[in-house]
């Protein structure tokens, strides 16, 4: 022997192995079991500051987008009747009203069946219009008058009010991240304010006599500190906010004084010192901090051994093993989860989804084109559903999942095709419940219950007919429709044959809907029969697209006969309102909520059936028992009925 051995030599050489490893899943059991995971608590930011959030809340819009009947192109309004039959070689000659519309102008000038009022991209339609001609297929002829040389449509090349967003609509729901896509949403709907879950604040340290700094100059034995830019990186990837504190050696008393400052924040995460070997301090730190202490020290992890995971009060303190790959590994298994929870986000998905395209699909050969779908889960594997609204919707690429690539040569994809689908760079989920079909406040209302409830919801509003047509063809969980059988009077069930199953919902009311201020309705509000509307030649309407529940009833109501305004067909409750609130016409069908949103009046016509269409091989899923479940609770019923919507049953 050459001497007596130091104390802290005697120590190194008893170093003390793990008191305990345990299996992953055992640590994250105890680890998880003295946390708060519950997202913190929302906070205002304003809306330059919202991207990357996480929404605290539901966002309804307070607007219609747009919130006017708007040009799609540089034009001519026109009453489509006036086109008819319209050739090159046989133009139909229309006169020139003496105004021209620019984006932000009040027409002054109505358009008649013979008249054209020139019209830019972006303008308000002028009333009596309900199409536009698009300049390249007009001349000018030599009398100064308009000369058409194809037909139009009524409602060609215009975006109705609401078409996009309509008011009273959810628009973005609690725990959506806020990407650029969302950003543009809310501005489209007038917010400058956003109310998102405040991001957890990560206290980052660092131990080891050899750590440094980056910037500092390199020394013998020094190890650059890659461990907290790492961290720190990924802490911002998954919703934190990181807070670099420092490199500290192997001192104990300094290295206390950062863990205590680290207490202040919402995590505390050290890198290295977390074994039980000479210098190896950090465990002994936490080891003496309030309970309930370290739960697991020691997992059965490769890399990954000596991570430490520890709690004191409700605060994390979770010590990474120092070896950079190693930290890494640890911190996605054991930290992420823990900030993503916090953060309100959900679990991480990988970036390319393989999918099946539930229907064919056109493209035009020669150009690549990219289609943005909604992904959700079928009963073989996922299904990529295409969406879209056109170009100028704010709200499509939103709500879009990720997209496919439709090469340059292909005409078409088959049904049944297998596609890839690059997701859009965003935590998605795959659907637990696709809803097709009309849109409704009341059923905006129980997809934002279910979506509190943890399930992610998808919803496409095309109406009742396309709603039922999408369940038939399995394209969706859910079928929202309120479709009236003439002969029978009833609503929706006789619409069913064996592969759907009804799920009853609940009553609104449709009715008239008209402007207070106007004269020639006070003599009938009390009152008012839908005939006497007719006999008015004056009092202009505004109709229902063909295929929805309320267009059913219009077409009923009025028996073949095609009052002022009759071509004019628009998609939603909300267009039906803005366009009388907005003088453009007098009067529409529509329900009664959608008329006290636009202060408007009404005068009721009979309650109509607003119910859910289900295919009977999907009727057991979680999502559906859930909705089932909503339709029952007192609470909810009571909720809805608020809303004008009176569950049924």
């Amino acid at each position: 022997m050459t001497g007596e051995l130091s104390p802290d030599t005697l120590r190194a050489a008893r170093q003390q192995q793990f008191l305990e490893v345990v299996d992953r899943d055992v640590a994250e059991l105890r680890f998880h079991e003295h946390l708060n995971l519950e997202p913190l608590a929302p906070e205002s930011v304003p809306l330059a500051e919202g991207l990357g959030r996480i929404l605290s809340g539901d966002v309804t819009s307070d607007v219609d987008v747009p919130a006017f009947d708007r040009s799609n192109v540089d034009g001519f309004a026109v009453q489509s009747a006036g086109t008819v039959d319209a050739m090159e070689e046989t133009p139909r000659r229309l006169r020139l009203n003496d105004e021209v519309l620019s984006p932000g102008l009040r027409a002054s000038i109505e358009v008649t069946t013979g008249t054209a009022t020139t019209i830019a991209t972006g303008a308000v339609l002028p009333r009596g219009a309900d199409a536009v001609v698009m300049v390249e297929h007009t001349r000018i002829g030599d009398q100064g008058e308009l000369l058409v040389e194809h037909p139009v449509s009524p409602g060609a090349r215009i975006t109705f009010a609401g078409t996009d967003v309509s008011r009273g609509e959810t628009v973005l729901r609690a725990g959506q991240l806020l990407t650029s896509r969302e950003i543009g949403v809310l501005a489209a709907i007038g917010c400058d304010t956003v109310s998102v879950v405040r991001r957890p604040r990560v206290a980052i340290i660092s131990t080891g006599d050899e750590i440094i700094p980056p910037g500092t100059p390199m020394t013998h034995g020094a190890v650059y500190d890659s461990n907290a830019a790492i961290i720190s990186a990924t802490v911002v990837e998954h919703g934190g906010e990181p807070h670099i504190l420092g490199c500290f050696g192997d001192n104990m008393p300094d290295l206390t004084e950062a863990v205590d400052k680290g207490l202040a924040y919402d995590l505390v995460v050290l890198s290295g010192g977390t074994s039980k070997g000479a210098g190896d301090l950090s465990y002994e730190v936490v080891s003496r901090l309030p309970p309930p202490g370290i739960l697991a020290h020691g997992v059965a992890l490769k890399p990954g051994k000596p991570i430490c995971l520890a709690v004191t009060g409700t605060t994390p303190v979770v010590i990474l093993p120092g070896f950079p790959t190693s930290a890494v590994f640890t911190f996605h298994e054991f930290v992420a989860p823990v900030i993503r929870r916090l953060a309100g986000r959900s679990e991480r998905e990988p970036d390319q989804l393989a999918a099946t395209l539930p229907m064919r699909v056109n493209s035009d050969r020669g150009r690549t084109e990219y289609l943005l779908v909604n992904l959700a889960p079928g009963d073989d594997g996922l299904s990529a559903y295409p969406m879209g609204k056109g170009s100028g919707s704010v709200t499509t690429f939103s709500g879009a999942d990720g997209f496919l690539t439709i090469p340059s040569q292909t005409e078409y994809l088959e049904a049944g095709s297998g596609v890839e689908v690059q997701l859009l760079g965003r935590d998605l989920s795959p659907a637990d419940l696709v809803v097709i079909g009309s849109h409704c406040v009341g059923l905006d209302f129980l997809l934002g219950k279910l979506q509190q409830q943890g399930f992610v919801v998808k919803s496409l509003f095309v109406g009742s007919t396309g709603g039922l047509a999408a369940a038939r063809r399995g394209e969706c969980d859910v079928g929202g429709i309120h479709l009236l059988d003439t002969a029978t009077g009833s609503y929706n069930r006789p619409f069913l044959d064996d592969t759907l199953v009804l799920l009853e919902g609940y009553e609104r009311m449709q009715g008239i809907v008209f402007r207070k201020t106007d004269q020639r309705f006070k003599a009938q509000d009390e009152r008012m029969d839908i005939a006497e509307v007719l006999a008015n030649d004056t009092a202009r309407m505004v109709n229902r697209n063909a295929g929805s529940g309320t267009r059913a009833l219009i077409d009923e109501l009025l028996e073949g006969q095609q009052p002022p305004g009759f071509a004019l067909q628009v998609r939603s409750h909300n267009a039906v309102a803005a366009a009388v609130a907005q003088e453009r016409a007098d009067w529409g069908i529509g329900i009664a909520h959608v008329a006290e949103m636009y202060d408007l009046g009404f005068q009721p016509i009979q309650p109509e059936q607003f119910d859910l269409v289900i295919p009977a091989s999907r009727t057991q899923r979680p999502a559906i028992r859930a909705l089932r479940g909503l339709l029952k609770n007192s609470e909810v019923r009571s909720q809805l009925a608020a809303m004008g919507c009176r569950p049924i049953g």
